[in-house]
């Protein structure tokens, strides 16, 4: 394995952050909306799921409520 010298790493690894493409404050806000939409969207589905779920495993095995 070859020997990496330090000063030589530091130089590549800002350059390879200079090319990295930052996003936007708007860009930022818009997708962390939309992750806060989509993890409401899918509690929201998996209440519903549970709810159906353990409503017909009590009818089926006639117990409860």
């Amino acid at each position: 394995m070859a020997m990496i010298n330090p000063a030589q790493f530091v130089r590549e690894v800002l350059g390879e952050v200079k090319k990295v493409t930052w996003p936007t404050r708007k860009e930022t806000t818009v997708t962390t909306i939309m992750v806060l939409i989509m993890v409401i969207l899918a509690a929201i589905f998996f209440f519903v799921v549970d709810w159906v779920l353990s409503n017909a495993v009590q009818l089926v095995l006639g117990f409860g409520g």
